[in-house]
């Protein structure tokens, strides 16, 4: 992998000679992580997750400017939930939609952990998961701005 200039571009190039299926598959994923980043930094990730709950509604505190989240009556419970975002993620409410969450961010890996951290704070536990289908899950994935 290197960098190089042609025609006043600059360009990246990968080269692998006489490669087998595991070298390959290596080579595929360091380039995925590129372009992985490449969209970060010029686009920005998206990830919208929806409150769903039948009986007790689930309260969202956003603190810490987007940092920080706190899940209040999951399934009428005392207890409360603390997510904090890992780096370069911001978390707010949609206006649109009553209850969604939108997480933001530049690294896909970041944004994506912190709705799975999100998520798995809201796991319903001792009970039948195909009656209790609580819980915070995510609707929607993609770049933060759409293409025209």
């Amino acid at each position: 992998m290197y960098l190089f200039e042609e025609e006043g571009e600059k360009k990246l190039k990968v080269e692998c000679h006489f490669g087998k299926k595991k070298r390959l598959a290596a080579i595929r994923t360091a380039c995925s992580h590129v372009q992985n980043l490449i969209k970060g930094v010029t686009k920005g990730f998206e990830y919208k997750m929806r409150l769903v709950y039948a009986h007790f509604p689930i309260n969202i505190n956003i603190e810490d400017k987007g940092g920080r989240v706190e899940i209040r009556n999951f399934l009428g419970e005392k207890r409360v939930r603390n997510v904090v975002m890992l780096p370069g993620v911001t978390i707010k409410r949609s206006e649109a939609v009553k209850d969604e969450l939108i997480l933001e961010g530049n690294d896909i890996e970041n944004v994506s952990r912190s709705t799975a951290l999100i998520h798995q704070q809201c796991l319903v536990k001792n009970k039948d998961i195909r009656k209790f289908l609580d819980g915070i899950y995510v609707s929607e994935s993609g770049l933060l701005s759409k293409e025209e």
